[in-house]
C-alpha cells in the first residue's frame, strides 16, 4: 500500500483539478452567456425562467443541438432565436455579414442582444431548421417564441404574424390578460417593456394586450395541430422582470400549458452551447439499442459457455496413464544417471515460476529475484518457502534430498491459495497412484534402459 499512496494522492489532485475546471466553466456560463440564455444569471439572462420552471415540476430541459431533428413529444421555448433564409452552409460562412448593420440588422438591437464572440458563435436558425420546426408544431407541438425586435421574421411571415415598433421611451408598460385562457391562469396584470406589437391573422388570439394603447403583446396562434405562443417583449423573460406584478405567475401558467404533451426545452444551440448527438442516442431513436442490447447479451453468453466452474476434472483415463508412464520413465532416466543436481534446479525453476504472478513479474525471472519481490510484496511466508527451495537445490546430491526438495516445493505451491490447491489436490489424488499402470511402466523402463 505504501508504494501505491504517492499514485493514489496524484490521481486525487488529477481528478480535484478536472472537478474543479468544470466547475469554473459552469460558473463563467453565468456571466458570459448570451443574452436571454437560461445558463446566464445576470440581470438580463433567463437563468430564474428555467429553474422556476424546474422547481415548479414543469419538466423543463436545454437543448444544445440544432433544430434539424427534434425529439417527438417535445415543446420548445426560443428567446430572443433570429430566422434566417439561408441555407445553414451560406449562415456559418456568411455569418459576419448575416450580423452586420448592411444586411438589414439594426445595430442598437444588436448590440443590446449578442455580447462579445457571441455575435460570431450565437447563430441564426437556417432555412431548414425553420422548416422542420414548422414541420414539428404541425404535428401537435407548442412552440414559445419571444422574437427580439420588431424586423419582420421568416418564422413570423409563415404563421402570418406581422410586428409593429413600439415606442422603447415609454419604458415599463403595463400589460393585461386579453381574455381568460390557460395560458394567463391567475395573471392580473404584468410589468415589461415592450419591443413590438403583433398583428395577427384571422384565427389568432390575443393573451396579453397594453393596457393603454390596447395593442396586442401575446399572442396564440394555431398552426396545424399545433400552436405557437408569440411574445413581444422578450424582456418579460429576463430574470430581473419576474419579481414584477405577476409576470412569475404568467410564466408558470405558460409552461405549465406548454408542456402539458411533453417536455419544454429552452434552445440553447443558438445561444452558442452546443452538443454533438451521439450513435446511440440515434440508434435509441429508432430502436437499434434493443438489438444492440441483444447482441451485448449472445457475446455475455457465448463468453459464459467457453468458461467452466467447479473443481477440475479428472483427466480421461488414456491420458492418465500416457503421463503416469512418462513420469516414471522420466524419473528412471534421471535416478539411473544420478542427475540429482539438474533435476532440483528444474524443481526450483518451476517453484519460482508459479510464485513469479504473485510477485507481480515475469515468470522468467531468476528465483532469487522472485524471493526478493514476494518479500516487498508483503509475501514473507512465500519468500521464505522459495528461499529454502533454492538453497536445497543447490546442496542436492542424493535421491532423499531430492525428494524432499520436491515436498518444500509443494508446500510453497500450496501458499498461493491454500484453499484452491487442497482442492486440485483432491481431484487429482487418483492420478498419483500407479498401482493400476505398473506393467506398463516396467515396460516403458525397459525400452529406456
Amino acid at each position: 500500500m505504501r508504494d501505491r499512496f504517492p499514485l493514489l494522492v496524484i490521481g486525487g489532485l488529477v481528478l480535484l483539478g478536472v472537478l474543479g475546471s468544470y466547475l469554473f466553466r459552469g460558473a463563467a456560463r453565468g456571466s458570459f452567456a448570451d443574452t436571454l440564455s437560461t445558463y446566464r444569471s445576470e440581470k438580463d439572462g433567463a437563468r430564474a425562467l428555467y429553474l422556476l420552471g424546474d422547481e415548479s415540476g414543469v419538466p423543463v430541459q436545454r437543448l444544445q443541438r440544432n433544430l434539424d431533428l427534434i425529439a417527438e413529444g417535445t415543446n420548445l421555448v426560443l428567446l430572443a432565436v433570429g430566422f434566417s433564409d439561408r441555407v445553414e452552409e451560406d449562415i456559418e460562412l456568411e455569418l459576419p455579414l448575416v450580423l452586420s448593420s448592411d444586411a438589414g440588422v439594426d445595430e442598437e438591437e444588436l448590440a443590446d442582444h449578442h455580447r462579445g464572440w457571441n455575435r460570431f458563435r450565437a447563430s441564426l436558425a437556417s432555412k431548414e431548421e425553420r422548416e422542420k420546426l414548422l414541420e414539428h408544431v404541425k404535428k401537435g407541438a407548442t412552440l414559445v417564441y419571444l422574437p427580439w425586435g420588431s424586423r419582420p421574421c421568416p418564422l413570423l411571415g409563415a404563421l402570418e404574424v406581422k410586428l409593429s415598433a413600439a415606442d422603447r421611451a415609454v419604458g415599463m408598460r403595463t400589460l393585461v390578460p386579453a381574455q381568460p385562457s390557460p395560458y394567463t391562469l391567475g395573471v392580473e396584470r404584468t410589468e415589461t417593456a415592450v419591443q413590438s406589437f403583433l398583428a395577427l391573422p384571422d384565427d389568432g388570439v390575443p393573451l396579453l394586450l397594453d393596457d393603454t394603447l390596447g395593442g396586442v403583446v401575446a399572442a396564440l396562434v394555431p398552426y396545424g395541430q399545433g400552436r405557437v405562443v408569440v411574445i413581444g417583449a422578450p424582456e418579460l423573460a429576463m430574470n430581473e422582470a419576474l419579481p414584477r406584478a405577476d409576470n412569475a405567475q404568467l410564466w408558470l401558467s405558460l409552461m405549465r400549458a406548454a408542456s402539458a404533451t411533453g417536455p419544454l426545452a429552452f434552445d440553447e444551440f443558438h445561444h452558442g452551447f452546443t452538443s454533438d448527438r451521439s450513435v446511440a442516442e440515434f440508434a435509441a431513436r429508432y430502436g437499434l439499442h434493443f438489438a444492440a442490447a441483444q447482441l451485448l447479451l449472445g457475446l455475455s453468453l457465448w463468453a459464459a459457455s467457453l468458461r467452466r466452474f467447479g473443481r477440475p476434472r479428472t483427466p480421461p483415463q488414456d491420458i492418465r496413464l500416457g503421463g503416469t508412464d512418462a513420469l516414471f520413465a522420466a524419473s528412471r532416466i534421471y535416478r539411473e544417471g544420478r542427475h540429482y543436481s539438474y533435476a532440483a534446479s528444474l524443481l526450483a525453476r518451476g517453484a519460482s515460476q508459479d510464485l513469479a504472478p504473485g510477485a507481480g513479474i515475469p515468470p522468467r525471472t531468476e528465483p532469487a529475484e522472485v524471493a526478493a519481490a514476494l518479500s516487498a510484496r508483503g509475501r514473507a511466508d512465500l519468500a521464505r518457502a522459495l528461499t529454502e527451495v533454492i538453497h536445497l537445490s543447490h546442496a542436492t546430491t542424493s535421491e532423499a534430498q531430492l525428494r524432499e526438495l520436491a515436498r518444500k516445493a509443494a508446500s510453497a505451491r500450496l501458499l498461493i491459495k491454500p484453499g484452491r490447491r487442497r482442492a486440485e489436490k483432491k481431484a487429482l489424488a487418483p492420478a498419483a497412484r500407479p498401482s493400476q499402470s505398473r506393467p506398463s511402466v516396467e515396460r516403458s523402463n525397459r525400452r529406456t534402459s
